[in-house]
């Protein structure tokens, strides 16, 4: 398993997801809670994804019937939230522009 590259919006995704890290969360929530746009996130999930610390899922629904686009789910893997919390612990000189954009999400991983 290869770490992602720690950017501060990487950073804010693992923080919003290490919040909570059993909660399965789909994306625009992800984006919301991260402050970060759709386009942003996503290809930060599938780096995520790839390098083995997150899993994902498609919901289970049929959108005619929902009236929406199926959502997919992502959730820490839960043998990865160690190497999370290492790697976010090693971003800690990138902490303080990371404090001054989103200052609630610092406790969830601590």
């Amino acid at each position: 398993m290869t770490a992602p590259k720690m950017t501060l919006p990487t950073q804010l995704v693992l923080y919003v997801l290490m919040a909570e890290p059993d909660r399965e969360r789909y994306g625009l929530e992800i984006c919301s809670e991260a402050g970060l746009a759709s386009g942003t996130i996503h290809p930060i999930l599938a780096r995520l994804e790839g390098c083995g610390w997150l899993r994902s899922r498609w919901e289970e629904i049929d959108p005619a019937v929902e009236g929406r686009p199926r959502r997919r789910y992502y959730q820490l893997d839960p043998n990865s939230i160690g190497l999370v919390r290492a790697a976010l612990h090693r971003s800690a000189a990138s902490a303080g522009a990371l404090r001054q954009l989103r200052p609630d999400l610092l406790g969830g991983a601590q």
